[in-house]
């Protein structure tokens, strides 16, 4: 786009000028109001004294709102005259004013740089609260953040430039066409994040050739073709989180963890969980620890091997540590050779944002949601895009309702919004028992089968891998299985987050990961003596693969799908990855 100018007709009415100049100067007033109010004694004014703000604190927080406020007014005003300021570095790169006129224009430069004002002090205000136990402080901070993103100037058309501008450039053309946008999400309930015709599953979404082998009501069993004369003896089995599809490891071939893994001579099996119905409505966390030991026993029953290799992704691996407690209970622990944890967490302690929806209101509302016993799917999305609302939530309001803009196609983001629903009495026992009463890291504490579950009891080979920007499985987290398993580990801390962290191809010379073979405690000690690699870990992990076992035999008879015991019951990716 064009730099935007400071000519008239990019600029909104004067009575809208006049309205958003109200909206601000009372928000700003409000403010000053209740910092003077703090100066006032509590004796004189008959208010209760409230531990932070009838304080010196508070009155020094006021005064210096008052100070930038007047600073900020006279800069409008006499911009020549008014001595300069640095702009802060996250006001500077801030993605949602990189438009040259919310600079360049006087008067969305001061709208601008008015709501950053008010935006830091709220916070301030919030983190400076006393008497407020550290979790509530937390709320508050998250909820006032996700305010202040959503009441962002950015968000309304008359104190957006890019939006004015558009709207004269194409004669409103652009408003209705995201009016048709946003009726079109309102129809399906859910924010539309890419182009919805570019991708389609089987045809250039999880396409890595193999056939579904095993089906079960919760679950179906894909064996992938390999692509090599020999292949590992071991052979791996992944478990994708329920929560979504698992093809987020099986994107476009160039980006498929599965390709390029059985292109490394390794025979793949992928678990595709079913969406929930009202069928699964008496489904519990036990049935899918089940599932995962029926995946295990079925493969090592058809390629008669003594032992696979695991990867448990997200709340699969949180499930495979469950897992591995139960068959090291049962005196089974061979059964799996070794044990790969993408991004998960068994000790919920510091799990990060999502802790603020787990409080008895928000689980009595949820259950409320899923009267069939299912919970739909919908709802999970929503939830994951509030953790990062600025970018999955209010950047499309911005660019496809109030600009118009085409939706472009991204595999990442059409796989996010294919929802799966969740069975209701496993998500409520998974947010209680877990995420608010943190029982898996307390020996004893669950159960499953009626086999207690302890995890300082595995000692399988683990390697652990941690996202260092992750938001959903906070890296100090994921580190937390290092204190509870017994057997040797390997942990990587991989550049990016939840999803890019992982999906990173040794192809695409993204990233970094950081690896400390000293024996630390703390990840800050990991990370203060760890050495940075370039590009993917994935290499680092095939590594450690062949370190665990070499031995290779023929892909042929049982290594290919369909050939032995089990019988190919259809083409991957199979029916489950459909269902909704």
């Amino acid at each position: 786009m064009a730099k935007s100018d400071t000519s008239i007709p990019t600029l909104p009415s004067l009575e809208e000028l006049q309205h958003w100049t109200w909206v601000i100067g009372r928000a700003q007033q409000m403010m000053l109001e209740q910092g003077l109010g703090a100066m006032t004694p509590p004796e004189a004014s008959g208010i209760p004294v409230i531990p932070g703000f009838n304080d010196a604190a508070t009155i020094e927080r006021a005064q210096s709102f008052w100070t930038d406020s007047l600073s900020l007014w006279q800069r409008f005003l006499d911009p020549a005259g008014a001595p300069a300021t640095e702009e802060k570095p996250e006001h500077a790169r801030d993605k949602r004013f990189k438009d040259a006129a919310w600079r360049d224009n006087p008067m969305f430069d001061w709208i601008r740089q008015s709501y950053f004002l008010i935006s830091d002090h709220l916070l301030q205000n919030v983190d400076a609260m006393q008497g407020v136990d550290t979790k509530q402080k937390e709320q508050l901070r998250f909820a006032s953040r996700g305010f202040l993103d959503a009441m962002s100037p950015s968000n309304f058309p008359a104190t957006n430039p890019q939006v004015l501008e558009k709207t004269i450039e194409t004669g409103g053309e652009n408003l209705l066409k995201g009016l048709q946008n946003m009726l079109a999400d309102i129809g399906k309930g859910q924010l539309t994040h890419t182009d919805p015709n570019a991708f389609e599953v089987g045809r250039n979404l999880a396409t890595t050739p193999g056939k579904v082998v095993h089906r079960t009501p919760l679950y179906e069993l894909i064996q992938y073709t390999p692509t090599t004369e020999t292949v590992l003896a071991v052979p791996l089995v992944i478990f994708p989180p329920w929560i979504n599809r698992f093809y987020i490891l099986d994107l476009t071939p160039e980006k498929s963890f599965i390709r390029w893994a059985v292109d490394q001579g390794i025979t793949v099996f992928m678990v595709s969980w079913k969406s929930a119905d009202a069928s699964m409505k008496d489904v519990l966390w036990d049935d899918y620890i089940a599932a995962q030991i029926d995946a295990i026993d079925t493969i090592r029953d058809a390629l008669k091997v003594d032992a696979v290799h695991a990867i448990g992704y997200c709340v699969a691996g949180t499930t495979l540590a469950a897992t591995l407690a139960i068959l090291a209970a049962r005196g089974e622990a061979e059964k799996v050779k070794s044990a790969t944890f993408f991004t998960a967490q068994i000790d919920f302690a510091n799990a990060g944002e999502l802790l603020h929806f787990v409080d008895d209101d928000q689980l009595a509302s949820i259950a409320k949601m899923s009267p069939d016993g299912f919970l739909d799917g919908r709802y999970m999305a929503l939830t994951f895009n509030l953790l990062r609302g600025r970018d999955l939530i209010w950047n499309y309001v911005t660019n496809n309702y109030l600009l118009g803009q085409d939706y472009a196609p991204f595999d990442l983001l059409h796989w996010n919004g294919d929802t799966t629903n969740l069975p209701s009495k496993w998500h409520l026992s998974y947010l209680t028992d877990l995420y608010r009463d943190n029982l898996l890291a307390k020996p004893g504490a669950l159960q499953a089968g009626g086999t207690p579950i302890d995890l300082t009891k595995v000692k399988t080979p683990a390697y652990i891998q941690a996202g260092r920007e992750d938001h959903i499985a906070p890296a100090e987290s994921v580190w937390s299985i290092t204190h509870h398993f017994a057997g040797p580990i390997k942990f990587v801390l991989a550049g990016s987050g939840h999803i890019a962290g992982v999906v990173n191809p040794p192809s695409l010379h993204k990233y970094q990961y950081w690896l400390n073979p000293a024996p630390v405690k703390t990840l800050a000690e990991f990370v203060a003596g760890a050495t940075e690699t370039k590009g993917s870990w994935w290499p680092d992990w095939l590594g450690w693969l062949h370190d665990q076992n070499l031995a290779t035999v023929a892909a042929k008879a049982a290594r290919q799908p369909g050939r032995g015991k089990l019988k190919a019951l259809e083409d991957a990716p199979g029916t489950y990855v459909r269902s909704r």
